[in-house]
């Protein structure tokens, strides 16, 4: 197939799916076998854990199409090894690491046919969910689960690699609890989503920074970062936030490439000495990649980074990471998995 063949590229990402998903249950104490499925609603119980207490985790992963036509999984390793993580934070059944591989691997080779070429990918989301039938269990976790994948060919998140991130940094909300951050959980998400919604309306931003007593943490959905010519300076990891993917692998490409990497506590004034300094900002996630932020909004007062556009590191970071996950560089740290 042509690497340029993309049916969907131009959807709003995360919008088409394939045809097939992979589907497997647990009940009775162990996992059933898995399967294929037709890509369709799913029948549930109304009182299924998952609707009422909020026991779901899930995880976004990319398959890349290279020139020659072959399929390979980005850090899929990683994934599942996060999914099995925010599986026991969330006293849900914890998949088994092999059958989850074996999961990905199948849905991906049945969708291997819409799979995009560069810049486009498969995204895929495995998620498990509670679905024990049972409104009084508020105190208990849920006796079975069934565990899905889907599969989405997708573009550029934004649209295009210049787009430049508006920013609300705010230092009076976390987005997520000490204990909880670090588990990929839809209730995470659904904690921040009040207050993006309030800067997209308020300042036109497209996220929100949440830097709750100064502590510079994350964005509603991405790992935050400041680059400049010498170095990369992220938050170090902590049960507040979660652990990315991108995000550690921009550290250790930025290693190869020679910045001096820190991990260590950011706060809100670093941040604006940073920016007014001439330095880089940029949030890093599956699905956007590593995106330079154009401006920060504090405190009602606009900060701009690279004249409002992406800056050069960021773009030589980004090209470094999407240039192995496609292709067109050795994967000498062995993050791709063939299909």
């Amino acid at each position: 197939m042509d690497d340029n063949t993309t049916p969907s590229v131009t959807a709003a990402f995360g919008t088409v799916f394939a045809d097939q998903m992979s589907m497997a249950r647990y009940d009775q104490g162990q996992w059933q076998p898995h399967y294929l499925s037709a890509t369709a609603a799913i029948p549930m119980h109304p009182a299924a854990h998952v609707l009422h207490y909020a026991s779901s985790c899930f995880e976004g992963m990319k398959a890349f199409r290279w020139t020659d036509g072959s399929i390979r999984i980005f850090r899929m390793d990683q994934h599942i090894q996060r999914m099995v993580k925010s599986s026991k934070l969330l006293y849900l059944p914890v998949p088994d690491t092999e059958m989850l591989e074996q999961m990905l691997r199948d849905v991906t080779h049945a969708a291997r046919d819409v799979v995009p070429g560069a810049p486009g990918a498969l995204y895929l989301r495995p998620s498990l969910i509670g679905t024990m039938e049972n409104i009084g269990a508020a105190g208990s976790p849920s006796e079975s689960a069934l565990l899905f994948i889907l599969a989405s060919p997708v573009g550029d998140y934004f649209g295009n690699d210049d787009h430049a991130t508006r920013i609300l940094l705010t230092d009076n909300q976390q987005r997520a609890t000490h204990e909880f951050g670090m588990a990929k959980a839809g209730a995470n998400y659904a904690q921040a989503l009040g207050t993006t919604m309030q800067a997209r309306k308020e300042y036109q931003a497209d996220t929100v920074l949440f830097a709750p007593g100064g502590d510079v943490q994350e964005t509603g959905a991405s790992n935050f970062l400041l680059i400049n010519d010498q170095e990369i300076i992220t938050k170090n990891l902590d049960s507040s936030f979660l652990a990315g993917v991108t995000r550690d692998s921009t550290l250790q490409l930025g290693k190869t490439l020679g910045y001096r990497v820190s991990e260590r506590a950011i706060h809100v004034d670093e941040v604006l000495d940073w920016v007014a300094a001439g330095g880089e900002a940029a949030l890093s996630g599956t699905a956007a990649v590593l995106a330079g932020v154009g401006t920060i909004i504090y405190k009602g007062r606009e900060h701009v980074l690279s004249n409002g556009g992406v800056g050069p590191n960021t773009r030589r970071l980004r090209g470094a990471l999407t240039d192995i996950q496609t292709g067109k560089s050795a994967d000498t740290m062995n993050w791709l998995t063939e299909i």
